[in-house]
């Protein structure tokens, strides 16, 4: 039963070697991605899943790592050869950071039908008694004119009713098509979470950090079962 999660994003520049002379920019990002992973400890899981978006479905153990290198610098997380894709590597890291481990990290294609995210989310949600997960997922990247999808004006709204959910203590429930029009990364990992909420709650929530400092929606959420 998912007893917990935290939301993220997952861009490169979260990780301060990359970011290099700018790093101080996402300071307040950073800050509120660790907050959002103490919430997950505070939960006493039994196991902590990581959910991440990708270009294909993958299962991976929780000794699995990830590196950077294809972002400019070859920063690694967990030993062995890297396999994790940029999601999961982020999400590795802040789990490190806040000194939990994974038990697993699972891979949902960006473009994952609703029926494929269900069945993820329920399965990650029936590993313990209590399960934390941990979703890294973007918001839309069509915010502004230097977004990497260029401005389009659905997006503002839509990514405050993102924001607006979450702090409610609910997932949003994006239509996949409206959201790959609008460049949303996160849509199938969000996906993912909902069907795992779907088996607690009901749910606190707060919104730690919303933005979009390149132009892309950034929000980091922590959601807590009121029953568990």
């Amino acid at each position: 039963m998912l007893v917990a999660a935290a939301v993220c994003p997952h861009p490169p520049l979260l990780v301060p070697e990359l970011a290099g002379a700018a790093a101080g920019e996402l300071d307040g990002l950073r800050a509120a991605c660790a907050a959002a992973v103490d919430g997950l400890r505070d939960a006493r899981p039994d196991a902590v899943v990581v959910v991440g978006g990708a270009d294909e479905a993958a299962d991976h153990g929780p000794d699995a790592a990830g590196s950077l290198a294809p972002w400019g610098v070859d920063v690694r997380t967990g030993a062995g050869e890297p396999v994790l894709p940029l999601s999961l590597t982020i999400g590795r890291r802040l789990l490190e950071a806040g000194g939990l481990a994974a038990a697993g990290f699972h891979s949902v294609p960006f473009d994952a039908s609703r029926q494929e995210c269900a069945a993820l989310g329920r399965r990650l949600a029936d590993r313990a008694e209590r399960v934390a997960m941990l979703v890294m997922g973007d918001g839309s990247a069509r915010l502004t004119e230097k977004s990497p999808g260029y401005l389009d004006a659905r997006a503002r709204p839509y990514d405050e009713e993102i924001a607006g959910a979450f702090a409610r203590g609910e997932v949003p429930d994006l239509d996949p098509a409206e959201a790959a029009e609008l460049w949303v990364a996160g849509r199938a990992a969000f996906h993912v979470l909902a069907a795992a909420a779907g088996t607690g709650g009901p749910f606190s929530g707060e919104v730690l950090y919303h933005d979009a400092p390149y132009g892309v929606g950034y929000v980091v959420a922590g959601l807590r079962s009121r029953g568990a």
